[in-house]
């Protein structure tokens, strides 16, 4: 076990007591912040490897937390939300989280989830393969570039893997469990609602033109260059 640092962000102290106390117990260095100001500083500050954020913070809420920080870079982050509505989570997937947990959580599953995201967020970086054309769409994951024709596209994380993987696999449909465990890891704790989410996202990207994604009812969907 490594040394990352995690940055747990909450502004309840038992929480903040209760995550640390178990990811220490796992070899992190932990560091806390109780509301959105202090977390975008400890960033800032401390350069952590992982964020596990709240939603509900005074001051500034988790979703403009988590919106700043993607702005800056791809910091993978946890979201913690008390609520077990869909929108919550949701919303935060959309802004680019790359996991949540819902309050109260076992502590063990926290580190889990912590463990699974830093270790999906290093492959991606040292592990590049030779670039991928489905008809005008060309993707390199060397470079983390991708184009359709002459433009680049805008993508997060998350989506990029997810639209690599289908083009990797251009006209074989593949489950929602199957892209689960390609994108997300196959220890990923999520529902197989968040690539419906990352779906809707790649689709705005492409356009509707050339190069499609198409959803096989009751299976999943598949990539296809027209």
């Amino acid at each position: 076990m490594g040394k990352e640092t995690i940055l747990v962000v909450d502004d309840d102290p038992h929480i903040v007591e209760l995550a640390a106390l178990y990811l220490r117990s796992e070899g992190y260095r932990v560091v806390s912040a109780s509301s959105g100001a202090q977390a975008l500083q400890k960033v800032a500050d401390e350069r952590p490897a992982l964020v596990v954020l709240d939603l509900m913070l005074p001051e500034m809420d988790g979703w403009e937390v988590c919106r700043r920080l993607r702005a800056d870079g791809m910091l993978p982050i946890i979201m913690l939300t008390a609520r077990t509505d869909d929108v919550d989570r949701i919303v935060g997937l959309e802004l680019g989280a790359d996991d949540y947990v819902v309050k109260p959580f076992n502590p063990r599953e926290l580190v889990a989830r912590v463990r699974a995201v830093l270790r999906r967020a290093i492959p991606a970086r040292v592990e590049p393969t030779a670039p991928v054309q489905a008809g005008p769409l060309r993707m390199d994951p060397a470079r983390r570039e991708a184009h359709l024709a002459e433009r680049p596209l805008t993508l997060r994380a998350k989506e990029f893997d997810l639209l690599l993987v289908l083009s990797q696999h251009q006209g074989v449909v593949l489950s929602r469990e199957q892209l689960l465990e390609q994108v997300w890891g196959f220890d990923y704790y999520g529902e197989t609602r968040t690539v419906d989410v990352h779906i809707a996202h790649l689709r705005q990207q492409l356009g509707g033109g050339a190069v499609l994604i198409e959803t096989v009812w009751g299976v999943g969907y598949k990539l296809v260059a027209l």
